[in-house]
Parts: C-alpha cells; structure tokens; sequence
C-alpha cells in the first residue's frame, strides 16, 4: 500500500502537466470567433463614424455567425475610446472604428494622450474616405475660391472659417488650405459642425470646410454655394463643382476616414480573416449606395495597405501641423 501511494503521488505532477497541455491544446483548436465581438466607436450616435461603425458591425456579424455589439465611447476628440482599444486583450474580440483624428492627428493636438496611433494598434481595413466641400453663405460676395485668395492676400485675418474644434476634418482643411495658398484666415470653433453651419448661412462666419454629407440639406435647400472639393477628383455626387485644386488651391487634398483597428498583437491570421470579410462587405452595391449616401467613399483597402496609408497620412498632417506652429497641449 505505501508503495503503490509513492507511486501516485509521484505520478499526480505529470499528469497535471499533461491536463494543462491538454487544456492549451483545446484552447488553441477552438476555431474564432467562438463568441461575440465588441465593436468601439470613439464618438457619439449619430455621426458618420457611428453610421459606418454600426454598418460594417451588422454585416460583419451577418458573416462570421457571431454578434458583433456596437459600444459608443465618445469624449476628448475621440481619445476615451481610442484609449480603451488600445488596453483591450489582443485577441480578435475588441474592435474600433478609428478615424483621421484617432489615428493620425490626435498626438499633434495632445500631449498626453494615453495610447501610440501606431505601436497600439493594428489596421485591419480602411473602409472608406470623407470628402469635405468649401461652401460660402448663399449670400456670399465670393463666388469662387480664387475671390477668397485675393481678398486675403490683401487683407490676412479678415475672413473666419468655422470648425467643431481642433484635429477634425474642418480644422485640418483651413490648416491646408491656408498653408497651399500663404493666407490667414481666423479660425471659429463650434462644439458641433451642425452649429457652424447654422453661423454660416445666419452670416455670422464666413466659410465652412464640411463633410459632404453634413452639407447637403444647406446645398440642397440652395442655403449655400459650393465652391469646391476637398477631393483630388470631382465628385458623382456634386457635378460641375471643381476640386480646390482646380479652382485656386494647388495640389489641396484633405480626406478624412473611417477604418476598422485591432489591438496591437492580435494575431495576424485573425487579422487577415476580418480585413477580408470587410474588404467584401464594402465592394457589395448596397453597401456602396449606403456609405456613399452617409457621404463616405468606398476603399477597403487591407491591413499593409492600410497600414502604410495611415503612416502617410501621419507624416502629411504632421508637417500641416508643425508648419501653422500649433503646439500639443
């Protein structure tokens, strides 16, 4: 008896070993996604970013056979969601859909900004790009852009431009369009774009760079004039209106975009399944027509290629930036 309790207690370690490699083993082999998927938006309800996120999250679950939850995180220009991606366990469960702001700007507007747009993340698909459009009061004196470059020419400072605040899209076209072209012009910040283009078409401000979309129902309603793209192309969805570049600002390209991040560390076989089931998410028609309509253009470009796409776009606005000497803060 007391031999054959020597023996069992010597044989309990390797068989614990062997239970935990067991244990592993099974862990490994269960196929992803097992369960559901969070899915971050780092603004409000509402806006473009949750219409996308919200968008590639349904059809994305429709695909992989799993859930995929949309949690809203908004607050500080994107940074509290941002910030709760990049401390999420790299493991294909948590993902976010990251913009031009989070992922781009957001480190030359704030020093302490709790997350690296690079070494915290992995791109996994670059879903589509936001043009904006120059648009004046209908009752605007100028009727094109270069009527804007003369007057400031001769007078700096004498025209505003309105913008939701520093590092979005309306911001970083007026940092553009005034470093292409060697003019000032004062920037009026707003808490929402929506306010700037209520001071726009009252008079109280001068321009708006806005999104496409969010500019519509004033272009429509023939509220404003339009006097071009932010785009380097023209635009289906706005004929006849020239690009800046045509019409008196050489070489301006301003896009922002809308793509979908993982954790830094996910593995790349999962990483490479997502932006593949994105990729085809987006080239479906219906879902063309429904980001075209929220004013987004369909892309879809995977992981390395969008990957390299946000270091230029990094390298791009950082000169923007650092040229008009604004400091982080």
């Amino acid at each position: 008896m007391h031999r054959r309790h020597l023996l069992s207690l010597l044989a309990a370690p390797a068989l614990a070993g062997l239970a935990g490699v067991a244990t592993d083993a099974q862990a490994q082999a269960t196929p992803w996604p097992s369960k559901p998927i969070r899915f971050v938006v780092p603004f409000a309800p509402g806006g473009v970013s949750d219409g996308v996120g919200r968008l590639v999250a349904q059809r994305l679950a429709e695909r992989l056979g799993q859930p995929v939850v949309v949690e809203n995180r908004p607050g500080v220009s994107g940074i509290v969601g941002t910030q709760s991606l990049a401390r999420a366990a790299p493991d294909g469960y948590t993902l976010m859909g990251g913009t031009i702001t989070t992922h781009a700007v957001n480190p030359f507007f704030t020093k302490n900004l709790g997350y690296e747009p690079v070494k915290d993340f992995l791109p996994i698909n670059l879903v589509g790009t936001v043009s904006n459009v120059l648009v004046v009061p209908a009752t605007s004196r100028f009727d094109t852009v270069q009527q804007i470059v003369a007057e400031l020419k001769a007078r700096p400072d004498s025209l505003t431009y309105g913008t939701a605040g520093s590092g979005t899209s309306q911001h970083l076209s007026g940092q553009l369009f005034q470093s292409i072209t060697q003019t000032r012009l004062r920037q009026i910040v707003y808490k929402g774009g929506s306010q700037a283009m209520v001071d726009l078409v009252g008079g109280q401000i001068d321009m708006v760079f806005e999104t496409v979309a969010a500019a519509r129902p004033m272009i429509d309603a023939k509220r404003v004039k339009v006097l071009g793209v932010t785009s380097s192309s023209r635009l289906a969805s706005l004929p006849g209106v020239p690009t800046l570049a045509e019409a008196g600002a050489p070489k301006f390209e301003m896009q922002s975009w809308q793509g979908v991040f993982a954790p830094a560390g996910t593995p790349r076989p999962i990483a490479d399944r997502l932006a593949r089931e994105i990729a085809a998410i987006v080239a479906t028609p219906e879902v063309q027509e429904r980001l075209r309509t929220m004013g987004v253009e369909p892309d879809g470009r995977q992981v390395d290629a969008f990957a390299a796409f946000q270091q230029a776009e990094i390298t791009k606005w950082g000169k923007v930036i650092q040229d008009a000497g604004i400091q982080a803060e």
